[in-house]
This record gives structure tokens, sequence and C-alpha cells, in this order.
């Protein structure tokens, strides 16, 4: 609601607006709320039902920014949740590789495609949506985008990677996602999760090597 009263800005100073503040400023949040990844598992599950409740409510009640802050909660704290099924870090780094291709099928032709060109009522009710200054529209990031950002947020901090720079990473992967979104103008959208996987990999990939290595060393001898 504040960002509605705010001066509507040109649209390059959208983009900056995006990347410079909304997108640190929504990862900052996951970033402060790592302790909690700490915490035993049935716990989160615990808490990650409790967000989803009550983001669930909220839309029901039509309160769009808080349903935003409640669905943020819920799918980070969801990450760190998932973070427990894996207990090797070369499992992860398999994800990471893996995962931005199956999310490009998925939104260039597979179901992701479909919910935003046929149903997109679904993806707004479950989406993150960040107002734009001076304007109705949103721009709105996936569940899934979120819940690998806070994934791989919490392993960088649970295998001893770096993560600051993980941090850093993904929000400037995100962000020139983003750019590339308003340099097309024609295209609705991109994939996120190739933003956050490059995020997570490239600071971090001398010790992902190196983790793959230690694997390989017994085989070899």
């Amino acid at each position: 609601m504040a960002a509605r009263g705010l001066p509507e800005f040109p649209s390059e100073l959208d983009v900056v607006f995006y990347a410079a503040i909304v997108l640190p400023a929504f990862a900052a949040a996951i970033w402060l709320a790592l302790p909690l990844a700490g915490a035993r598992t049935r716990t989160l599950l615990a808490l990650t039902a409790a967000a989803g409740a009550l983001a669930a409510l909220l839309v029901l009640l039509d309160i769009e920014s808080t349903a935003s802050v409640a669905k943020l909660a819920c799918y980070a704290l969801g990450g760190f949740t998932f973070l427990s099924l894996f207990e090797e870090l070369w499992w992860l780094t398999l994800v990471a590789v893996l995962v931005p291709w199956v999310d490009v099928w998925s939104v260039a032709a597979g179901p992701t495609e479909y919910v935003v060109e046929e149903r997109p009522g679904i993806f707004e009710n479950v989406a993150v949506g960040f107002p734009t200054p001076g304007d109705s529209a949103t721009v709105s990031i996936g569940p899934p985008d979120i819940l690998f950002f806070a994934l791989f947020l919490a392993a960088a901090e649970r295998f001893r990677l770096r993560v600051g720079a993980t941090w850093i990473g993904m929000i400037a992967f995100l962000a020139a996602t983003l750019i590339l979104v308003w340099h097309w103008d024609d295209v609705a959208g991109l994939p996120a999760l190739p933003a956050v996987c490059l995020g997570f990999l490239v600071p971090n990939a001398d010790l992902l090597w190196r983790d793959v290595r230690r694997l390989r060393a017994p085989a070899s001898e």
C-alpha cells in the first residue's frame, strides 16, 4: 500500500528500484531468519504450516501486502526445512546444476507456462508480489524461487561455504534476470531459478569442486 502512494517512476527507474532495494530487502529478511534453519525439522514444519495457513487466510481476505509477507515466511521456512533432506554437500551441488534446466522447461513449455498463461489467478495467489511505486502493477516471485534461495543460503551456512558471497551472488543474478525481462519488453517473465542456482554455484565453485574431488579420491586409488 505504501508503494502505491509513491510517485510513479519511469520504467528504467522501476528496474533500479527493484534491483537495488526490493530484492536485497526481501533477501535480507531470509538472511536474518537463518538462525531458524538450525531448528528441529518438526519445529520448522510447524512454523511453515502456520505461515502457510496465515497466508491462505490473508489471501482469502484480500489483504495482499500482508499475505505476501506471510507467503515469503512460509516459502523461506520451507527452504530451511528442505535442507534436512541433504546430508551431503554434493547432493546440493547436483540439484543446483540440474534444477535450472527443469525451470527453463517449466517456464517455456511446462506447468509454469500453463499456469501463468491460462490460470494467472493461481499464480497470483501463490506468488509473492512486490508492488511498483505509484502503480498497481507488481513484480511476482514464485514459491520455488524463494524456497531454493532459502535452501542454498542455509546450506552455505551449514556446510561452511561463503554465506555473504552466496547472498550477493543470488541477488546479483536475480537482478540481472529482472533487467533482461525489462529489456525484452515482449517477454512476460523469465525463469528465476537459474539465477538462484548460479548465485550459489559461482561464489562457491572451488569449495564445491573440492567436495566432489574428495568423493572421487577413494575410487581412484
